[in-house]
């Protein structure tokens, strides 16, 4: 388990080796507020699917090794993959966390230091005391970044190329927005353990799991809105043609298409994947009258 000692934080001062840097507590109620007014309003319905279905799968698996043992047979190996999860999940975060510790280069006031005010600002907006380590990765070309966590930490890493937007020749508030968005996952819940754990089982299964997740980054996506609005386009812009080309992207055109591009195989598309896709997506960080959509395409331009 992570390290949970804790020291004062003093603004813009370098944190000792293991140490979690502090924020002020936010006005009471308001962790409640935020997150409540930014979670997608389908997101708990999907997270109480995906549970059941979780509770079914386990049920199976439990009956299909009991079996094997009354029958001394060998059970299925994919049954005892879902028992064993609570220690397979354990050690991968573990993993993840220490191979970010071990050759990432860790955001820090000395390190990146604009880049970490950027992650300071975030966890006070949207109400968090401890400031998760945060890890610049080799993206060797890839664009992404994540957040997880191990223990009692929490940590978000994101990807060289993508990390390269910040720079002040290119969109700092793009970078700014996106460290909004991983911070997000992290003040909604999505990187717990144990919310994890409960949706195992069942976060394969087709449209299951894939609805949730979707459902889960429109959230994220409204924590980086209400952190940078405008920070929004050039993260789309730079998730739909890359560092380079994300200034020659129209977003508006992009997301005009929303509401034109049609047909089954598009909604399968999108009904399968673990992110909204793009054309969506900025629809939805543009519309914000209904933010978010997870299944069905937008009908109506804002």
């Amino acid at each position: 388990m992570a390290e949970s000692t804790q020291h004062a934080h003093q603004h813009g001062a370098p944190q000792p080796a293991g140490a979690l840097a502090l924020l002020p507590p936010p006005p009471p109620g308001y962790r409640e507020h935020v997150r409540s007014h930014l979670r997608h309003p389908l997101e708990n319905l999907c997270l109480v699917v995906v549970i059941l279905g979780s509770l079914l799968v386990w049920a199976i698996s439990w009956y299909e090794v009991a079996s094997a043992i009354i029958d001394r047979r060998q059970p299925d190996p994919y049954a005892v993959i879902f028992l064993a999860a609570p220690v397979i999940i354990y050690f991968l975060r573990g993993q993840l966390y220490a191979g970010l510790r071990l050759s990432g280069v860790k955001i820090s006031p000395t390190q990146y230091p604009e880049a970490y005010q950027m992650l300071v600002d975030a966890c006070a907006h949207h109400g968090l005391r401890r400031v998760p380590d945060a890890y610049v990765v080799l993206g060797n070309g890839m664009i992404n970044a994540a957040a997880s966590g191990h223990g009692f930490r929490r940590f978000i890493f994101v990807y060289s190329d993508l990390f390269e937007i910040g720079g002040e020749a290119r969109n700092p508030d793009a970078l700014r927005f996106i460290i909004g968005h991983e911070v997000g996952h992290i003040a909604a819940g999505h990187t717990s353990y144990w919310r994890i754990l409960a949706i195992s089982g069942a976060q394969w299964i087709p449209f299951v799991g894939s609805t949730l997740s979707r459902s889960q980054e429109y959230t994220a996506d409204n924590f980086g809105y209400a952190m940078v609005p405008h920070g929004s386009a050039g993260a789309m812009a730079t998730l739909a043609a890359g560092k380079y080309l994300n200034r020659t992207v129209d977003v508006n055109a992009l997301a005009d298409r929303a509401t034109t591009e049609t047909g089954f195989f598009v909604w399968l598309v999108n009904a399968l994947a673990s992110h909204p896709v793009l054309v969506w997506r900025s629809h939805a960080l543009r519309d914000r009258r209904r933010p978010g959509r997870l299944l069905w395409r937008p009908k109506h331009l804002p």
